[in-house]
Parts: C-alpha cells; sequence; structure tokens
C-alpha cells in the first residue's frame, strides 16, 4: 500500500463529510468506496459505490463519522486527493481535487494522472 504512517490517503471538506453522512444514513450502508476506471475522453474515470461490507483490502479513512474505503488499484492514485462536496445552480456533486492529476477533459468527469 501506499501510505505515510499518521497522514490519511484522502482528506474530506465538511460538505463532503455532511454529504456522506447523509448518503450513508439514507442508504444504511458502511460508507462510499472509491475507485478508478479506464474510460472517458482522458483515459481515466473516478467510481464512487455504496458499501455493505468493508473489503479488508480498501484502505478506510473515517473523518467524523463518513467512511470512504479506496479501492486497492486507486490506492496510489488518490493519495493526498481532497474531496468535496460543491452545490451550484446547474449542478451539485462530489469533487475530487488531486495532486496527481496531469490532464482533466473539459467536462470535469474524465482524468489523466501523473506518472505514478
Amino acid at each position: 500500500m501506499f501510505a505515510i504512517p499518521g497522514k490519511s490517503a484522502v482528506s474530506l471538506t465538511d460538505a463532503a463529510i455532511s454529504q456522506i453522512r447523509r448518503l450513508m444514513e439514507q442508504g444504511g450502508k458502511k460508507g462510499l468506496r472509491l475507485g478508478i476506471k479506464k474510460g472517458g475522453c482522458a483515459g481515466m474515470e473516478y467510481t464512487m459505490d455504496y458499501v455493505d461490507e468493508i473489503d479488508p483490502n480498501d484502505e478506510v479513512v473515517t473523518q467524523d463519522g463518513a467512511t470512504v474505503m479506496i479501492a486497492p488499484m486507486a490506492q496510489m492514485f488518490l493519495f493526498g486527493t481532497e474531496i468535496d462536496y460543491e452545490v451550484s445552480l446547474l449542478e451539485a456533486g462530489f469533487k475530487f481535487n488531486n495532486p496527481n492529476v496531469s490532464e482533466a477533459c473539459g467536462c470535469g468527469e474524465s482524468i489523466k494522472f501523473n506518472e505514478i
């Protein structure tokens, strides 16, 4: 695993914490699993799924009652990422402020990573 002792793999803003806790309570889930998959115009996309059970290989991050799990294959790509939740006139959703991203497409759904 790609971790620094005493430092969480990702951090959550207050808005993200509130939204994740709300989703956990509404769905009766243990949290959200973050991942990465091939796709989109820049080559990779983030994934988010509700989780009923925590996979022992996941990196588990709990912050103020909000729990996210990072799938093993995504851990090195997401390390150092700040997850936010933003609401605007046209959309609402999670935003990933990821220092490992080298390019993003215009719609913000697809990313390309620095060489790791």
